[in-house]
């Protein structure tokens, strides 16, 4: 006779049609749902082990409950709509109304079990990355379980056996699925509430989408050559800033689920990697960065100390990850005088302006007609004009005296007097050029 504990050991498990019933669906816990594309606050735990809960940027925690002594969540494969930044919003496969979904927080110990719901049009599976289980809970349709199919509910029970910092994803027609955004973070807290201790912690996971100008969906077949790279779904001047306090002790947790690496850059201060996806790094092993690159299917939780006050650039450190909807084959214009020719074509499109000329900087200022639903490749504004940045990039406003759970947009960094670059008024100095002529050097 197979037991109820030995039946789900064997693999995550289907309710049918006749077991999600009225009745079967009673049982199954709330399926929450969210479309604000802000940051909502931190979930404190209402019940179970305690921990300090982490900040999805642009996200949210999804909540659970308990029965039994399990802690059940409840997550629904469908279609969303996520709007990347105000003037454009994509449809998009993810989780509970978003994409990505909600972050999964639990407690090294738990016993978790996890309903999943497919509403997509087709089959799909979640793989629980990096996480420690049983074979037949790990998601990978086809070798470890059948696949989800269309309407039905399957349902994963594990124990969390070590904390750290995770993800899930499907392993079920996975180039579409995963380009179409369907991801979400896992975070297990340690089960001892002051090991690795930090004041704000923050995740988000890197994604990258192909979506034609004036369209809505991403082209699933794209390989490398995307045109909006993402912080969970979200491009400059879309993506929250991180609000911290002056002192805090600070993490950021980050995943990849692009297609190439992301060398990710913090301005103003020095971090460690404290973490990846493989477990804590211990102390004798960190050393010094500003930046870290993060490789496909890799985890970094990087921590600091905030001590400057300020608005510091926080950005993956690719040029082209940092601009929103590029063309790829757009010839170098540098040098050109464009002036003729843009004047008789003015005379037939009365919209139509040259550009890059003279660089691309012109891109972040100036306006011009966009296809709807379209996102200037350079944009966003700050105290002191254009910021001409786009995708993964996003600003750590550092403040002295905040509140310890105060994550509220402060506005723009008041600098000191004096502490500002500024225009020189003086006399320019005269270049002195070197020639050099057949191996003679002269002045």
């Amino acid at each position: 006779m197979t037991t109820r504990r030995q039946f789900f050991r064997a693999g995550a498990v289907v309710l049918g049609a006749a077991a999600v019933s009225r009745a079967g669906a009673a049982s199954l816990p709330e399926a929450p749902l969210q479309d604000k594309p802000q940051t909502q606050p931190p979930l404190a735990p209402p019940n179970g082990r305690p921990y300090q809960p982490v900040v999805t940027l642009n996200g949210w925690t999804l909540p659970w409950r308990m029965k039994s002594g399990w802690k059940e969540f409840h997550l629904v494969a469908e279609p969303v709509v996520r709007q990347f930044a105000p003037g454009m919003k994509a449809h998009l496969w993810g989780y509970n109304g978003q994409s990505p979904g909600p972050t999964i927080e639990c407690v090294e110990g738990d016993r978790v079990r996890i309903f999943v719901t497919n509403k997509l049009p087709e089959h799909t599976t979640v793989h629980w990355h990096g996480v420690r289980l049983p074979n037949g809970m790990d998601g990978v349709g086809g070798l470890t379980q059948p696949h989800i199919p269309v309407g039905k509910t399957f349902v994963y029970e594990f124990e969390m056996r070590k904390s750290g910092t995770f993800m899930y994803h499907p392993h079920s027609d996975e180039m579409t699925q995963m380009a179409m955004g369907m991801m979400g973070f896992l975070v297990v807290h340690p089960k001892n509430t002051e090991f690795m201790r930090v004041d704000r912690d923050f995740v988000f996971l890197t994604n990258a989408f192909d979506i034609d100008p004036g369209s809505a969906t991403p082209r699933v077949n794209t390989m490398l050559d995307f045109n909006l790279w993402a912080w969970n779904s979200r491009v400059f001047p879309g993506i929250d800033p991180l609000v911290v306090r002056k002192g805090d002790r600070v993490r950021i947790r980050m995943g990849n689920l692009t297609m190439t690496n992301h060398p990710i850059h913090l301005h103003g201060h020095e971090f460690e990697v404290t973490g990846t996806d493989g477990g804590w790094v211990p102390k004798s092993a960190r050393w010094p960065e500003v930046t870290t690159d993060i490789a496909v299917g890799q985890m970094r939780a990087i921590e600091f100390v905030a001590n400057a006050e300020g608005d510091w650039a926080f950005h993956c450190h690719k040029s082209h990850h940092t601009m929103n909807a590029m063309g790829h084959n757009v010839p170098t214009m540098i040098g050109v005088d464009q002036r003729a020719a843009a004047k008789k074509i003015l005379d037939l499109v009365p919209d139509y302006m040259a550009m890059g000329e003279r660089g691309m900087a012109e891109m972040g200022a100036m306006e011009m007609p966009l296809p709807d639903n379209t996102l200037p490749m350079m944009t966003g504004a700050g105290q002191f004009g254009p910021i001409e940045m786009g995708g993964m990039f996003s600003v750590v406003k550092v403040r002295a005296g905040l509140a310890r759970n105060d994550y509220r947009d402060p506005g723009w960094y008041r600098h000191p007097a004096g502490t500002v670059a500024y225009e020189w008024q003086g006399d320019a100095p005269v270049a002195s050029r070197v020639e050099t002529t057949q191996g003679e050097t002269k002045k």
